[in-house]
């Protein structure tokens, strides 16, 4: 069994944060809309990342 320490989750907050302004940011102009789209963005990449994690968790315990 692998173990996975909680410190790699300490890499995820600033790398979501960062990822959402910009991508938030080179599609509108407007603060409260960047604000918007990069919550909307870093909501949608959480809930990806967890689906894939879910899965991988299942075929960890499968094998």
């Amino acid at each position: 069994m692998i173990s996975i320490s909680p410190t790699y989750l300490m890499y995820y907050i600033p790398l979501i944060i960062s990822i959402s302004l910009v991508f938030g940011a080179t599609r509108h102009e407007d603060t409260q809309t960047i604000l918007k789209h990069a919550f909307y963005t870093a909501r949608w990449i959480t809930g990806f990342m967890a689906i894939i994690f879910v899965i991988l968790l299942l075929i960890n315990w499968m094998v």
